[in-house]
């Protein structure tokens, strides 16, 4: 062989130490890649929740002068007491529905999670085989 073929054959070692490099270089792409998508989604994600905020805010100014607004009306045919009594009536009605739901609710995701615990402890015997 002449010596210009030598040094286009490569060894083993430099081939494998090439394919290291570049994936080395394809994983560090890869993580900024990921690392760029994933600040794109926060952005995309934060504005959102300001948007939920901000429709939090006006739905509780929706239901606070609606609430008013019946209180008023209330007090045009009956004691303005009463009235206030009346609509604060409703409003604990509403709440303690929304609490047993939500009371409900919760009682349903405790009951996942054990599992949950469960899998993720059987993943290293898993692993070994076991």
């Amino acid at each position: 062989m002449s010596a210009p073929e030598k040094e286009r054959i490569q060894s083993v070692g430099e081939l494998l130490g090439d394919v290291t490099r570049d994936m080395s270089t394809l994983f560090r792409q890869e993580i900024e890649l990921a690392k760029a998508e994933l600040r794109e989604e926060a952005s995309q994600a934060g504005k959102a929740g300001g948007m939920f905020a901000g429709s939090a805010l006006a739905g509780f100014l929706t239901v606070l002068f609606v609430s008013y607004a019946a209180w008023w009306g209330l007090s045009n045919v009956m004691d303005q007491s009463w009235a206030a009594l009346i609509v604060a009536g409703v409003w604990a009605i509403v709440t303690a529905i929304l609490l047993t739901i939500g009371r409900a609710k919760l009682r349903q995701l405790r009951a996942v999670l054990p599992r949950t615990q469960q899998t993720a402890r059987q993943m290293p015997n898993a692993m070994r085989g076991q």
